[in-house]
Protein backbone atom coordinates (compact mmCIF):
# COMPACT_ATOMS: atom_id res chain seq x y z
CA UNK A 1 0.00 0.00 0.00
CA UNK A 2 1.28 3.08 -0.90
CA UNK A 3 3.08 5.29 1.65
CA UNK A 4 0.11 8.31 3.08
CA UNK A 5 1.43 11.79 2.25
CA UNK A 6 2.00 14.04 5.50
CA UNK A 7 -0.80 15.61 7.19
CA UNK A 8 -3.56 13.84 4.97
CA UNK A 9 -5.54 13.00 8.41
CA UNK A 10 -5.33 16.45 9.84
CA UNK A 11 -8.42 17.74 8.36
CA UNK A 12 -11.71 17.16 10.57
CA UNK A 13 -13.03 13.99 9.11
CA UNK A 14 -10.18 11.99 9.79
CA UNK A 15 -9.95 13.65 13.02
CA UNK A 16 -13.68 12.63 13.53
CA UNK A 17 -12.17 8.82 12.78
CA UNK A 18 -9.35 9.39 15.87
CA UNK A 19 -6.54 10.33 13.96
CA UNK A 20 -3.64 11.90 16.21
CA UNK A 21 -2.09 14.62 14.31
CA UNK A 22 1.57 15.85 15.26
CA UNK A 23 2.40 17.66 12.49
CA UNK A 24 2.06 18.37 8.41
CA UNK A 25 5.40 17.26 7.95
CA UNK A 26 5.22 13.99 10.30
CA UNK A 27 2.00 12.85 9.46
CA UNK A 28 -0.47 11.12 11.68
CA UNK A 29 -1.12 8.06 13.12
CA UNK A 30 -4.77 6.37 13.64
CA UNK A 31 -6.39 3.40 15.58
CA UNK A 32 -5.54 -0.14 13.36
CA UNK A 33 -8.93 -1.08 13.30
CA UNK A 34 -10.06 1.50 10.85
CA UNK A 35 -6.92 1.30 8.47
CA UNK A 36 -8.58 -1.43 6.47
CA UNK A 37 -11.69 0.77 5.89
CA UNK A 38 -10.11 4.05 4.90
CA UNK A 39 -9.52 4.57 1.10
CA UNK A 40 -6.24 5.59 0.47
CA UNK A 41 -5.73 8.55 -2.34
CA UNK A 42 -3.71 10.84 -3.49
CA UNK A 43 -4.08 14.83 -2.41
CA UNK A 44 -5.47 15.45 -5.93
CA UNK A 45 -8.22 12.75 -5.08
CA UNK A 46 -6.53 9.84 -7.41
CA UNK A 47 -6.83 6.07 -6.76
CA UNK A 48 -3.56 4.90 -6.44
CA UNK A 49 -2.45 2.93 -9.35
CA UNK A 50 -2.12 -0.58 -7.78
CA UNK A 51 -5.70 -0.02 -7.08
CA UNK A 52 -7.21 0.67 -10.56
CA UNK A 53 -8.37 -1.45 -12.80
CA UNK A 54 -6.52 -3.10 -15.69
CA UNK A 55 -8.72 -2.61 -18.60
CA UNK A 56 -6.56 -5.31 -20.11
CA UNK A 57 -6.87 -7.50 -18.02
CA UNK A 58 -10.73 -7.04 -17.55
CA UNK A 59 -10.78 -7.79 -20.87
CA UNK A 60 -8.96 -10.90 -20.83
CA UNK A 61 -10.71 -12.02 -17.95
CA UNK A 62 -14.20 -11.19 -19.92
CA UNK A 63 -13.18 -12.88 -22.84
CA UNK A 64 -11.79 -15.80 -20.99
CA UNK A 65 -15.08 -16.41 -19.39
CA UNK A 66 -17.60 -15.60 -22.59
CA UNK A 67 -15.32 -18.43 -24.68
CA UNK A 68 -16.01 -20.89 -22.07
CA UNK A 69 -19.81 -19.97 -21.73
CA UNK A 70 -20.02 -20.47 -25.40
CA UNK A 71 -18.46 -24.13 -24.94
CA UNK A 72 -20.44 -24.76 -22.46
CA UNK A 73 -23.72 -24.26 -24.15
CA UNK A 74 -22.38 -26.27 -27.22
CA UNK A 75 -21.90 -29.05 -24.76
CA UNK A 76 -25.85 -28.45 -23.39
CA UNK A 77 -27.07 -27.56 -26.63
CA UNK A 78 -28.00 -31.68 -27.33
CA UNK A 79 -29.51 -32.25 -24.17
CA UNK A 80 -31.34 -28.88 -24.46
CA UNK A 81 -33.16 -30.49 -27.73
CA UNK A 82 -33.71 -33.65 -26.16
CA UNK A 83 -35.84 -32.34 -23.75
CA UNK A 84 -37.04 -29.87 -24.91
CA UNK A 85 -37.92 -33.26 -28.09
CA UNK A 86 -39.79 -35.31 -25.47
CA UNK A 87 -41.56 -32.20 -24.07
CA UNK A 88 -43.50 -31.84 -27.46
CA UNK A 89 -46.18 -32.97 -28.93
CA UNK A 90 -45.87 -35.17 -32.21
CA UNK A 91 -47.31 -32.84 -34.70
CA UNK A 92 -44.65 -30.07 -33.35
CA UNK A 93 -41.84 -31.84 -33.57
CA UNK A 94 -41.05 -31.41 -36.84
CA UNK A 95 -42.54 -27.59 -37.15
CA UNK A 96 -40.46 -25.56 -39.74
CA UNK A 97 -38.38 -23.55 -38.52
CA UNK A 98 -37.33 -25.30 -35.91
CA UNK A 99 -37.66 -24.00 -31.89
CA UNK A 100 -36.52 -25.10 -28.97
CA UNK A 101 -40.44 -23.79 -27.68
CA UNK A 102 -43.44 -25.58 -27.80
CA UNK A 103 -47.15 -24.18 -28.13
CA UNK A 104 -48.31 -26.97 -25.92
CA UNK A 105 -46.07 -28.96 -23.77
CA UNK A 106 -46.75 -32.48 -23.01
CA UNK A 107 -46.16 -35.79 -20.82
CA UNK A 108 -47.35 -37.82 -23.61
CA UNK A 109 -44.13 -39.31 -24.49
CA UNK A 110 -42.75 -40.18 -21.12
CA UNK A 111 -46.30 -42.36 -20.56
CA UNK A 112 -45.39 -43.54 -24.30
CA UNK A 113 -42.16 -44.72 -23.53
CA UNK A 114 -42.89 -45.98 -19.91
CA UNK A 115 -45.60 -47.92 -21.76
CA UNK A 116 -43.94 -49.42 -24.29
CA UNK A 117 -40.75 -51.03 -22.63
CA UNK A 118 -40.48 -52.42 -19.25
CA UNK A 119 -38.41 -49.63 -17.99
CA UNK A 120 -37.87 -49.95 -14.77
CA UNK A 121 -36.74 -53.66 -15.31
CA UNK A 122 -33.98 -52.03 -17.51
CA UNK A 123 -33.46 -49.69 -15.04
CA UNK A 124 -32.24 -52.03 -12.39
CA UNK A 125 -30.60 -54.40 -14.34
CA UNK A 126 -28.38 -50.93 -15.34
CA UNK A 127 -28.23 -50.10 -12.08
CA UNK A 128 -27.27 -53.57 -10.90
CA UNK A 129 -23.91 -54.13 -13.63
CA UNK A 130 -22.97 -50.11 -12.78
CA UNK A 131 -22.93 -50.51 -9.32
CA UNK A 132 -20.87 -53.78 -9.28
CA UNK A 133 -19.04 -52.22 -11.73
CA UNK A 134 -17.98 -49.61 -9.53
CA UNK A 135 -17.25 -51.79 -6.22
CA UNK A 136 -15.04 -54.37 -8.74
CA UNK A 137 -12.90 -51.03 -9.93
CA UNK A 138 -12.38 -49.62 -6.36
CA UNK A 139 -10.73 -52.81 -5.21
CA UNK A 140 -9.03 -54.13 -7.97
CA UNK A 141 -7.81 -51.03 -9.43
CA UNK A 142 -6.61 -49.37 -6.50
CA UNK A 143 -4.98 -52.20 -4.71
CA UNK A 144 -2.73 -52.48 -7.99
CA UNK A 145 -2.11 -48.75 -8.25
CA UNK A 146 -0.96 -48.94 -4.44
CA UNK A 147 1.37 -51.61 -5.68
CA UNK A 148 2.67 -50.04 -8.46
CA UNK A 149 3.76 -46.54 -6.12
CA UNK A 150 4.38 -46.98 -2.66
CA UNK A 151 5.71 -50.91 -2.97
CA UNK A 152 8.91 -51.62 -4.11
CA UNK A 153 9.29 -55.26 -5.95
CA UNK A 154 11.67 -56.51 -9.01
CA UNK A 155 9.56 -55.79 -12.30
CA UNK A 156 7.67 -53.25 -11.54
CA UNK A 157 8.19 -50.22 -13.62
CA UNK A 158 8.21 -53.79 -16.60
CA UNK A 159 4.73 -54.22 -15.58
CA UNK A 160 3.57 -50.64 -15.36
CA UNK A 161 4.77 -50.31 -18.74
CA UNK A 162 2.83 -53.29 -20.39
CA UNK A 163 0.08 -52.10 -18.51
CA UNK A 164 0.30 -48.38 -20.03
CA UNK A 165 0.46 -50.10 -23.25
CA UNK A 166 -3.14 -51.97 -23.35
CA UNK A 167 -4.25 -49.05 -23.19
CA UNK A 168 -2.86 -48.42 -26.88
CA UNK A 169 -5.06 -51.60 -28.38
CA UNK A 170 -8.68 -51.40 -29.17
CA UNK A 171 -11.18 -52.99 -27.59
CA UNK A 172 -12.12 -54.37 -31.15
CA UNK A 173 -9.17 -56.25 -31.66
CA UNK A 174 -9.64 -58.55 -28.68
CA UNK A 175 -13.40 -58.69 -28.21
CA UNK A 176 -13.51 -61.77 -30.44
CA UNK A 177 -11.31 -64.13 -28.98
CA UNK A 178 -12.65 -63.04 -25.49
CA UNK A 179 -16.51 -64.18 -26.60
CA UNK A 180 -15.10 -67.52 -28.01
CA UNK A 181 -13.62 -68.15 -24.34
CA UNK A 182 -16.36 -67.18 -22.36
CA UNK A 183 -18.41 -69.67 -25.17
CA UNK A 184 -16.44 -72.07 -24.09
CA UNK A 185 -17.28 -71.97 -20.31
CA UNK A 186 -20.65 -71.44 -21.26
CA UNK A 187 -20.91 -68.15 -19.68
CA UNK A 188 -22.78 -65.79 -22.49
CA UNK A 189 -26.14 -64.53 -22.15
CA UNK A 190 -25.34 -63.96 -18.86
CA UNK A 191 -24.10 -60.90 -16.79
CA UNK A 192 -21.04 -62.58 -15.79
CA UNK A 193 -18.94 -61.51 -19.06
CA UNK A 194 -19.51 -58.19 -18.08
CA UNK A 195 -19.07 -58.33 -14.70
CA UNK A 196 -16.22 -60.81 -13.79
CA UNK A 197 -13.18 -58.45 -15.74
CA UNK A 198 -14.24 -55.49 -13.62
CA UNK A 199 -12.64 -57.51 -10.22
CA UNK A 200 -8.70 -57.68 -12.13
CA UNK A 201 -8.71 -53.64 -12.51
CA UNK A 202 -8.51 -51.00 -15.54
CA UNK A 203 -5.60 -49.87 -17.22
CA UNK A 204 -6.42 -46.40 -16.93
CA UNK A 205 -8.07 -46.42 -13.32
CA UNK A 206 -4.74 -47.92 -12.41
CA UNK A 207 -2.67 -45.17 -14.03
CA UNK A 208 -4.76 -42.54 -12.60
CA UNK A 209 -5.01 -43.83 -9.03
CA UNK A 210 -1.02 -44.54 -9.28
CA UNK A 211 -0.50 -40.99 -10.17
CA UNK A 212 -2.42 -39.57 -6.99
CA UNK A 213 -1.00 -42.20 -4.43
CA UNK A 214 2.08 -40.78 -5.45
CA UNK A 215 1.66 -37.81 -4.32
CA UNK A 216 1.18 -39.21 -1.15
CA UNK A 217 4.19 -38.26 1.60
CA UNK A 218 6.25 -41.36 1.76
CA UNK A 219 6.93 -40.26 5.81
CA UNK A 220 3.18 -41.32 6.68
CA UNK A 221 3.67 -44.69 5.72
CA UNK A 222 7.06 -44.74 7.49
CA UNK A 223 5.47 -43.43 10.14
CA UNK A 224 3.00 -46.44 10.53
CA UNK A 225 5.33 -49.13 9.43
CA UNK A 226 7.28 -48.18 12.65
CA UNK A 227 4.20 -48.99 14.31
CA UNK A 228 3.94 -52.28 12.85
CA UNK A 229 1.61 -51.53 10.28
CA UNK A 230 1.75 -54.08 7.12
CA UNK A 231 1.23 -53.11 3.88
CA UNK A 232 -2.53 -54.07 3.58
CA UNK A 233 -2.96 -51.81 6.98
CA UNK A 234 -1.31 -48.98 5.48
CA UNK A 235 -3.52 -49.17 1.96
CA UNK A 236 -6.51 -49.78 4.36
CA UNK A 237 -6.21 -47.29 7.02
CA UNK A 238 -3.78 -44.31 5.59
CA UNK A 239 -3.55 -44.35 2.00
CA UNK A 240 -7.24 -44.89 0.77
CA UNK A 241 -8.77 -42.40 3.26
CA UNK A 242 -6.65 -39.93 1.56
CA UNK A 243 -7.10 -40.75 -1.79
CA UNK A 244 -11.09 -40.10 -1.66
CA UNK A 245 -11.23 -37.87 -4.07
CA UNK A 246 -9.31 -40.00 -6.80
CA UNK A 247 -11.90 -42.71 -5.41
CA UNK A 248 -14.47 -40.67 -6.25
CA UNK A 249 -13.56 -39.93 -9.54
CA UNK A 250 -13.14 -43.32 -10.66
CA UNK A 251 -16.27 -44.60 -9.59
CA UNK A 252 -17.57 -41.60 -11.67
CA UNK A 253 -16.21 -42.64 -14.62
CA UNK A 254 -16.81 -46.22 -14.13
CA UNK A 255 -20.38 -45.53 -12.77
CA UNK A 256 -21.00 -43.80 -16.33
CA UNK A 257 -18.98 -46.00 -18.72
CA UNK A 258 -20.90 -49.09 -17.25
CA UNK A 259 -24.26 -47.08 -17.55
CA UNK A 260 -23.81 -45.98 -21.15
CA UNK A 261 -22.21 -49.06 -22.49
CA UNK A 262 -24.16 -50.58 -25.02
CA UNK A 263 -21.61 -53.12 -27.49
CA UNK A 264 -20.68 -55.39 -24.65
CA UNK A 265 -24.40 -55.89 -23.20
CA UNK A 266 -25.60 -56.49 -26.90
CA UNK A 267 -23.15 -59.31 -27.56
CA UNK A 268 -23.60 -61.30 -24.47
CA UNK A 269 -27.02 -60.37 -23.52
CA UNK A 270 -29.93 -62.99 -24.47
CA UNK A 271 -32.70 -62.22 -22.72
CA UNK A 272 -34.87 -59.54 -22.95
CA UNK A 273 -35.53 -59.72 -18.86
CA UNK A 274 -31.94 -59.37 -19.09
CA UNK A 275 -31.61 -56.45 -20.84
CA UNK A 276 -30.06 -52.61 -20.09
CA UNK A 277 -31.09 -49.41 -20.66
CA UNK A 278 -29.07 -48.83 -23.42
CA UNK A 279 -30.21 -52.09 -25.17
CA UNK A 280 -33.67 -51.57 -24.49
CA UNK A 281 -33.82 -47.97 -26.71
CA UNK A 282 -32.10 -49.92 -28.78
CA UNK A 283 -35.08 -52.36 -29.02
CA UNK A 284 -37.46 -49.47 -28.66
CA UNK A 285 -36.31 -48.11 -31.95
CA UNK A 286 -36.23 -51.39 -33.33
CA UNK A 287 -39.41 -52.32 -32.70
CA UNK A 288 -41.59 -48.95 -32.76
CA UNK A 289 -39.82 -47.34 -35.63
CA UNK A 290 -39.02 -43.15 -35.28
CA UNK A 291 -40.80 -42.47 -32.87
CA UNK A 292 -38.65 -39.32 -31.52
CA UNK A 293 -40.86 -37.87 -28.50
CA UNK A 294 -41.27 -41.26 -26.64
CA UNK A 295 -37.23 -42.13 -27.53
CA UNK A 296 -36.32 -38.45 -26.62
CA UNK A 297 -38.07 -39.17 -23.58
CA UNK A 298 -36.68 -42.24 -22.95
CA UNK A 299 -33.43 -41.16 -23.32
CA UNK A 300 -34.13 -38.10 -20.92
CA UNK A 301 -34.89 -40.73 -18.17
CA UNK A 302 -31.68 -42.93 -19.37
CA UNK A 303 -29.36 -39.47 -18.88
CA UNK A 304 -30.99 -38.41 -15.37
CA UNK A 305 -29.23 -41.04 -12.87
CA UNK A 306 -26.11 -39.84 -14.67
CA UNK A 307 -26.90 -36.14 -13.88
CA UNK A 308 -27.34 -36.90 -10.70
CA UNK A 309 -24.56 -38.67 -9.80
CA UNK A 310 -21.92 -36.18 -11.31
CA UNK A 311 -23.78 -33.23 -9.23
CA UNK A 312 -23.46 -35.30 -5.94
CA UNK A 313 -19.66 -36.18 -6.30
CA UNK A 314 -19.15 -32.84 -9.17
CA UNK A 315 -16.67 -31.61 -5.92
CA UNK A 316 -14.55 -34.20 -5.64
CA UNK A 317 -14.54 -35.64 -8.84
CA UNK A 318 -13.12 -32.24 -10.01
CA UNK A 319 -10.60 -32.47 -6.89
CA UNK A 320 -9.39 -36.06 -7.85
CA UNK A 321 -8.97 -35.01 -11.52
CA UNK A 322 -6.57 -32.41 -10.56
CA UNK A 323 -4.73 -34.15 -8.44
CA UNK A 324 -4.14 -37.19 -10.84
CA UNK A 325 -2.86 -34.92 -13.15
CA UNK A 326 -5.58 -36.37 -15.73
CA UNK A 327 -6.31 -34.16 -18.02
Amino acid sequence: MPRPWPGYCCSSPWQERGCSCASRETGCSMPATDVASVSVRSPNGAVPWARRLNPRRAAGGGLRYLVLAGISALYLFPFVVVLTTSLKPADEIFTLPPTLGAKRWTLDNYRAALEAMPFARYLFNTALISSITVVGQLLSSSIVAYSLAKIRWRGRDALLLLIIATMMLPPQVTMIPVYIGWSKIGLTGSYLPLLIPQFFGSAFFIFMLRQFFRGIPEELLDAARVEGASDLRIYRSVVLPLARPALVALSIFAFMWAWTDFLLPLIYINDPDQYTLSIGLYSFFSEHGVEWGALMAAATLMSLPLIFVFLVGQRQFVRGIALTGIK
